[in-house]
């Protein structure tokens, strides 16, 4: 078996903490309904002598009486069988994919593991909550991976210092997921009303790559620049770029770079109206 080649200067460990972080943020915003379903926690079987059979959300410990509110626990006797999946956890992947799979099995592991038994926690908690709580989970393990790189192939104090600054000027997975980086950003770079306006209403319009330019234009430019330049990507977290193409969401009003969300400008110009991947899959609340 080759052996596998893992990042050993500044730059390329945190080239894979991009990639990781870029793999954990899709999952838990664009790909969010797809990573929900993987995450399916499994289910209890329990009956007793004189109810029916129920089937509810399998914990992963012994039951009690406050987990089931809603049925009469107290003065039966109760026998349960589990259909419940393994133990989960959510991995980034340098390449920008992620995957939900078992932990692995040797002891110790070969990088440090994100956290264990995600699935479990899924349907006692809202979405929103569930997720944020697995971005949190998500940031730790990101760093813990970065810095195993730097104990491992021992990255001086310097460049210790280096990494963790080129790492701390992203938002974290958290922040991208909570919405707390839009909100930073905004109190970071207020925008007037006027603008702040125009930019949500605009339709999805492709920024064509600069062309040679007279002064005046230079100018309006490097206004554009300044008012949209802390704008950060709803998916990926990475900042506005001129060049690139980005597309607005009419519901949340977050903005999207073309290629995280797969659209493209031919694309965009067929759409009345725009929803994200996370207010397309948003499901109602019984």
């Amino acid at each position: 078996m080759a052996a596998r080649l893992y990042p050993r200067s500044v730059e390329e460990v945190f080239k894979d903490f991009k990639g990781r972080r870029v793999a954990l943020v899709k999952a838990l915003t664009t790909d969010v309904e797809e990573f929900y379903q993987q995450c399916d926690p499994g289910s209890l079987d329990i009956l007793n002598s004189t109810a029916a059979r129920t089937s509810c959300v399998a914990p992963h410990y012994p039951i009690k009486a406050w987990e089931f509110p809603n049925m009469p626990i107290l003065g039966y006797s109760f026998t349960y069988s589990r259909h419940e999946r393994e133990n989960l956890c959510l991995y980034g992947h340098p390449h920008e994919e992620w995957e939900v799979n078992l932990p692995v099995e040797e002891v110790p592991p070969e990088l440090p593991e994100p956290a264990l038994g995600i699935n479990f926690a899924r349907d006692g908690m809202q979405e929103k909550d569930w997720l944020a709580l697995i971005a949190v989970h998500s940031d730790s393990w990101l760093l813990s991976v970065a810095f195993y790189f730097g104990a491992r192939f021992s990255i001086d104090k310097a460049d210790r210092k280096r990494l963790f600054s080129m790492i701390n000027e992203l938002p974290t997975v958290f922040e991208v997921v909570t919405g707390a980086a839009k909100k930073l950003q905004k109190e970071k770079s207020p925008v007037s009303n006027s603008s702040s306006k125009s930019k949500s209403n605009s339709k999805p319009v492709k920024v064509s790559k600069p062309q040679p330019k007279d002064e005046e234009e230079e100018e309006l430019d490097e206004e554009e620049d300044d008012e949209h330049g802390e704008t950060l990507c709803g998916a990926c977290g990475d900042n506005y770029a001129s060049d690139e193409f980005w597309i607005c969401c009419d519901i949340c009003e977050k903005w999207f770079h073309g290629k995280c969300v797969k659209i493209t400008p031919a694309k965009a110009e067929q759409i009345k109206q725009y929803k994200c991947p996370s207010c397309s899959n948003k499901r109602p609340r019984p």
